[in-house]
């Protein structure tokens, strides 16, 4: 936010925690971070150019021609500007606490406070409770109505009253001058629908803009983790034909837009300069990428995971130092078409110098985590609350890194689905994810037994890798891969940062180092701290609501939420190496034994 303003936060913030319609404490201010309409417009902000996220964005919003771009920051040349560029934020919710040195405490609206939000002279702080629905909406509680269960006949008189010293809601009760009362663990129980009907309230895009809604509201603590899901939708900046014809064709669009046919172009290619920047493209390739930018449509593409898969499996060979390099992105395969005698699993180890990756905010959710697909796509029953009321832009970052990308042997994955242990254990991981998705409403489908272990296989690597190469754990991230069509089956693990230049070669680096971090990886998942709980634990049967997961838990396999791509769901150990429970479906066989499972 800009210096002139409440307070500041990084833009890879505003990304993943405080986009539109997010809640923010300030040093003195509540807030909801306010929808685009309310930010600097984008002739005043870097625009990013990566064609398949603003493709995936389009099938996604509607949004026919998105556009992205990174929110405000500060630099030198704006730090004497007395308002420089910042990013809007309302002040919310509008009912505040009076802070006096007693247990029952007014409750009071933002109208029957001072210019200093004093009320009788006293501080005031904003009520941490409000309420909030499925569809994104959230609103200021109703206190008088809850408390008189319906409308007063007279002017409320509102005390928060708190009756023990460890603030749960059975021991807070909201009080009227008139003597009716009511306890706060009442508005939690959504059976009786204590808060009302949700109005379908959107503060952040203004007082005005709410839609029909009519659900049930819900109590929400305005800094409880369920307040703010964000939907970031990512693509790695990889090389693609058409991307860079299409790039060609908008370069020269001031001679090309007269093109009809293949006569013309003919023409038109006796210019060198013409010529020069179609090298290397048939005319019919050139003549469909004229129509496509003369209508106004893009080329239709395959998935983004698909694309980055495609680009990772088809790098050249070698170790990459002394090749001039793409910004972007620049890889190369280990030589000597990688094959190892101890894990003959593994075909190929890609080192992956340079890399560049784009984030996009396209929505947000509360109450409930959006949970996107194999292939990083949200469902369409996912409801995504909108952060602007007519958007045509979306906030976005670059990261730039590297990192390492491994690619299984299809073969080793097929013998190794085939066998009567690993399905027995996968019919018992899509059992729970069938009793997950029933409790939920929700209708996506079970992952799949690659994904799954290769998912586990990718935390348990990312934690080796993090003791030699200089990351936190934290700041590494996974992408896995699973093309079930083709039989490709791999996983990147990457580290970037939005500085310009990258980051530093330390990861990279442990692709030569591979076999010795797979050794580690997997004797350490041999056995968990919390064996034989963690090696028993069945998802089909589960008292723990652990539905999604096998022999998973915190003294093994999760990590840090910001490094998964699932949300630390669709993990089992069992399915990567021999466990206590389940010794027949794994992957890998212990470090005694030799070749895959």
């Amino acid at each position: 936010m800009s210096v002139g303003g409440r307070g500041q936060i990084r833009r890879s913030q505003i990304i993943t925690t405080y986009g539109p319609g997010a809640l923010i404490d300030l040093p003195r201010d509540s807030a909801i971070v306010a929808g685009l309409e309310a930010w600097p417009g984008p002739g005043q902000l870097q625009e990013l150019n990566e064609p398949r996220l603003e493709r995936r964005l389009r099938d996604m919003t509607g949004v026919a021609a998105p556009r992205l771009y990174a929110p405000p920051t500060r630099d030198e040349s704006e730090f004497w500007r007395k308002s420089p560029p910042g990013i809007t934020a309302w002040r919310f919710p509008a009912w505040f606490v009076v802070q006096v040195d007693e247990d029952s405490r007014p409750l009071v609206h933002r109208d029957a406070l001072d210019e200093r939000r004093r009320y009788g002279g006293k501080p005031t702080v904003a009520t941490r409770f409000v309420r909030a629905c499925p569809n994104g909406h959230v609103d200021d509680i109703p206190w008088s109505d809850f408390v008189h269960r319906g409308r007063a006949d007279h002017v409320p008189r509102l005390t928060l009253e708190e009756s023990g010293a460890t603030g749960e809601l059975g021991n807070l009760w909201v009080r009227c001058g008139c003597g009716k009362s009511r306890r706060m663990s009442e508005a939690a129980d959504i059976s009786t629908k204590p808060l009302g009907a949700c109005r379908g309230a959107r503060p952040w895009l203004g007082p005005h803009a709410a839609e029909d809604c009519g659900v049930p509201s819900r109590l929400l603590i305005r800094t409880a983790t369920n307040a703010y899901f964000p939907m970031v939708v990512r693509a790695l900046s990889l090389p693609e034909r058409g991307d860079a014809l299409d790039q060609a064709v908008n370069d020269l669009w001031d001679d090309l837009h007269i093109v009809d046919d293949a006569d013309d172009l003919r023409v038109l290619k006796k210019k060198p300069t013409v010529a020069h920047a179609l090298a290397g493209f048939e005319d019919d390739e050139v003549l469909e990428a004229i129509q496509r930018r003369k209508s106004g449509s893009t080329q239709t593409a395959a998935s983004v995971k698909s694309v980055e898969l495609d680009a990772l499996l088809n790098v050249e060979e070698g170790y990459g130092d002394d090749v001039p390099i793409n910004l972007d992105f620049h890889a190369r395969k280990l030589p000597g078409g990688y094959r190892s005698e101890r894990f003959p699993g593994l075909a190929t180890v890609v080192q992956v110098h340079r890399l560049r990756e784009v984030l996009a905010l396209a929505g947000f959710t509360r109450l409930e985590a959006p949970m996107p697909d194999i292939d990083g796509e949200y469902r369409d029953d996912v409801k995504r609350a909108d952060l602007a009321i007519d958007p045509s832009w979306f906030p976005a970052v670059e990261n730039r890194g590297e990192g390492v990308f491994l690619h299984l042997a299809s073969d080793a994955v097929r013998a190794w689905r085939a066998r009567l242990g690993v399905k027995r254990r996968l019919a018992d991981l899509e059992r729970g994810h069938g009793a997950w998705a029933e409790q939920r409403k929700n209708s996506q489908p079970f992952p799949g037994g690659p994904y799954v272990m290769l998912h586990t296989l990718s935390h348990l690597l990312l934690q080796s890798l993090s003791m030699h190469c200089g990351y936190p754990a934290a700041s590494i991230r996974e992408r896995i891969y699973v093309d079930a069509r083709g039989e490709r089956y791999g996983l990147l693990l990457y580290t970037a940062s939005p500085d310009a230049e990258g980051t530093l070669g330390g990861l990279v680096q442990q692709a030569r180092d591979i076999e010795i971090h797979l050794e580690r990886a997997l004797e350490a998942a041999e056995l968990c701290s919390n064996d034989p709980v963690c090696a028993q634990h069945r998802p089909s049967v589960s008292v723990e609501d652990r539905l999604l997961h096998g022999a998973a838990c915190h003294g093994c396999t999760l990590i840090a939420e910001t490094s998964c791509e699932m949300w630390n769901d669709y993990l089992d150990r069992a399915l990567v190496v021999p466990t206590l429970d389940v010794p027949d479906a794994a992957f890998f066989e212990p470090a005694a034994a030799q070749g895959p499972a």
